[in-house]
């Protein structure tokens, strides 16, 4: 009797994992490994199938082995050979959407359609689907105007801008901020969470040929001022930034020498992804009782402060890494961060990121799809290309 597979099985027997078995060059490492169908899912656990992953900068750095954060490796997808017992590998990716597919015994307030994020560092999301743990993920609310795009890149990038704003001073309506970096993801999520807000930021990004358009791309996120690197060394500036906030320029007795000091109103919280000189002079444009609040070090240089600052300013510095705000954060602020900020992109006040999205479909042969993602990681590597990349992995 002829076997006629029905889709559901045709479906299972072509998921498909970018893997790497060590770390090193994303363009010779990875490879793309077809594996067995998802077994039913164990109690409290779930199988979801990926409908979106975006590639950050992060993932580049994790495959490459110099990210703090490693993910596990695996063995349960194939019975020999890559991704077995004998061979174990890594399934990259940190972040990404996926929607359930089925659900194990024990597994409260979720159902076979709905979407989650994954919550648990370096799970694996550039692939078709996987078993995941019932606390390993968080439900997002399907509100109207949420797209696929909004919630693939809500894990990482817009909770580190809210919890920056949020966790190291209260800052009231018509407060400034000041930011480098401001045109990467965070950059831009921390211009529109704070727009939302009616705080102000004052943000600097690197010179560049289209200045004019990435101004007004940024301007029309809700950002206040929009400077490059260059402008820290211009000694108007402050005086600039006076009018802007509201200080004022007075005279004072510094080692008993007359001086004009810049009061700033209000620039109390300053954030850094950038590191290096770049810094240290965005740092001296704090007032007193400021936070300069590290989240990045993009330029690879370190990052060195006066001591005047921290003894006649009061300046406060912190880390902020946002896996680590998982593993400590209570359930349930979680659930209220992800809340937020999903009615904020449903009413559009965080827009998804400027993005393409690279479709790896089951009909090209592990070969095709893994020379794909490595052309794609490449590009993503040059760190210029301007949009967010998101996989997406069918079955066709």
């Amino acid at each position: 009797m002829a076997f006629f597979p029905t889709r559901r099985l045709c479906i299972a027997l072509t998921n498909r994992a970018i893997v790497y078995s060590q770390p090193g060059n994303p363009a010779t490492v990875l490879s793309a490994l077809s594996y067995r169908p998802l077994p039913p899912p164990a109690k409290k656990t779930l199988n979801v199938r990926f409908l979106l992953a975006p590639v950050n900068p992060a993932d580049i750095n994790v495959i490459e082995g110099v990210y703090p954060a490693k993910p596990e490796p695996r063995n349960d997808l194939a019975t020999s050979g890559t991704g077995s017992d004998d061979a174990p590998a890594f399934v990259a990716g940190n972040e990404g959407l996926a929607e359930v597919s089925e659900v194990g015994e024990g597994v409260p307030g979720l159902k076979e359609g709905d979407w989650v994020i994954m919550t648990r560092p370096q799970t694996g999301t550039w692939c078709t689907g996987r078993n995941v743990g019932m606390d390993d993920v968080e439900k997002v609310p399907r509100l109207p105007g949420l797209t696929e795009a909004h919630a693939a890149t809500m894990t990482v990038n817009p909770p580190t801008a809210y919890n920056m704003l949020q966790d190291y001073l209260r800052l009231e309506e018509e407060d400034w901020i000041i930011q480098n970096g401001a045109n990467s993801a965070v950059g831009q999520a921390v211009i529109q969470i704070a727009a939302s807000r009616g705080l102000k930021t004052l943000n600097f990004v690197r010179p560049r040929d289209n200045l004019e358009e990435l101004s007004k791309q940024l301007m029309s996120l809700g950002a206040t001022k929009v400077l490059t690197y260059d402008a820290l060394v211009d000694k108007s500036l402050r005086k600039e930034i006076s009018e802007w906030t509201g200080g004022k320029v007075i005279p004072s007795l510094s080692y008993g020498v007359h001086s004009l000091t810049t009061i700033y109103q209000a620039i109390r919280l300053g954030l850094n992804c950038v590191g290096g000189p770049i810094t240290t002079q965005m740092a001296r444009l704090l007032g007193d009782d400021a936070h300069l609040v590290s989240y990045g070090a993009m330029s690879k240089e370190p990052l060195s402060l006066p001591t005047s600052l921290f003894i006649f300013k009061n300046l406060t510095t912190h880390g902020f890494w946002q896996s680590r705000w998982y593993s400590r954060a209570p359930r349930g602020d979680r659930v209220r961060v992800m809340q937020i900020l999903a009615d904020l992109m449903s009413r559009g006040k965080l827009k998804e990121p400027v993005h393409e999205i690279v479709t790896i479909s089951s009909k090209q042969s592990d070969e095709a799809a893994g020379q794909r993602v490595r052309d794609v990681l490449a590009k993503a590597a040059e760190g210029r290309q301007g949009k967010k990349t998101l996989l997406r992995f069918t079955a066709d």
